[in-house]
């Protein structure tokens, strides 16, 4: 019997090295046949990631920035100092952080991830994603993405957000969500949309379910999304998580819209 039991023990781990090994001859043929290129430029690249040039010229954010918000100062105002939004309407979320700020390179990447049917983006953005939330992702208990209401998720055929949150969780090790908020009404598109006009056209918009009420209560959550504009979507989403019972709501994203007519401090 045990030697039945370890025959079949060998013949299963022969099979998995098999289908890795053929698996990585189909990935080798596939890159001589179709090369991989850069989501940037377009032009040949040896990996997942941006060429070096388009890397180069990626908008990313680092310190200096305000602790609560993420934005990113002119220079270093010293340890502690926030900026002035976060001064002047504090949001419901604990802290927010992003990767990059949404111009340039970082735009187009969002625009192809996001309109372009580049559902592969969701690797790369993540990577970057999940450096710049390190902070965030190590108290967290659960990834929460940003949900589309099912009419726009037919139309786009997968969630940019959940995507992102998915790429994250494997790389980070917190676990994603994807059902714990729910968009309860249709809403009409944020973009073009003043601050005031976006604040009001996914007022009670999203809500956390009964069944996920389990995923929700007591913990501390990081609410995932793509591009941060004026914080409309993610107030309104980390209101009904807190809500629902949970301790602390963060936010992550890949990019953030950075007002640079208005330096902050």
């Amino acid at each position: 019997m045990y030697a039945l039991a370890t025959a079949g023990w060998h013949w299963r781990a022969l099979g998995a090295r098999l289908r890795r090994a053929c698996q990585a001859t189909g990935r080798g043929l596939l890159d001589l046949a179709l090369p991989r290129l850069c989501p940037g430029c377009r032009e040949p690249v040896g990996g997942d990631g941006l060429c070096p040039d388009c890397w180069s010229q990626l908008p990313l954010i680092a310190p200096p920035y305000c602790p609560r918000l993420g934005i990113p100062f002119v220079y270093d105002p010293g340890p502690g100092i926030l900026s002035m939004e976060a001064i002047a309407a504090p949001p419901a979320y604990g802290r927010s952080r992003a990767a990059a700020r949404y111009d340039g390179i970082a735009r187009d990447l969002v625009h192809a991830f996001k309109y372009g049917d580049r559902p592969d983006l969701a690797i790369l953005l993540g990577r970057c994603t999940a450096l710049a939330g390190a902070e965030l992702l190590a108290g967290a208990d659960a990834l929460v993405p940003v949900p589309l209401h099912w009419r726009r998720l037919w139309m786009r055929r997968f969630n940019q957000s959940a995507a992102l949150a998915g790429a994250i969780a494997t790389l980070s090790g917190v676990p994603s969500a994807p059902f714990a908020l729910v968009r309860a009404r249709a809403t009409q598109r944020q973009v073009g949309l003043t601050r005031s006009e976006r604040a009001r056209n996914i007022q009670g918009a999203f809500r956390v379910p009964p069944e996920s009420r389990s995923a929700v209560l007591g913990r501390r959550l990081v609410l995932v999304d793509d591009v941060l504009t004026t914080g409309a979507t993610a107030e309104a989403c980390a209101r009904a998580l807190l809500r629902a019972g949970a301790v602390n709501v963060d936010v992550l994203v890949f990019a953030r819209v950075v007002d640079t007519a208005r330096a902050p401090i």
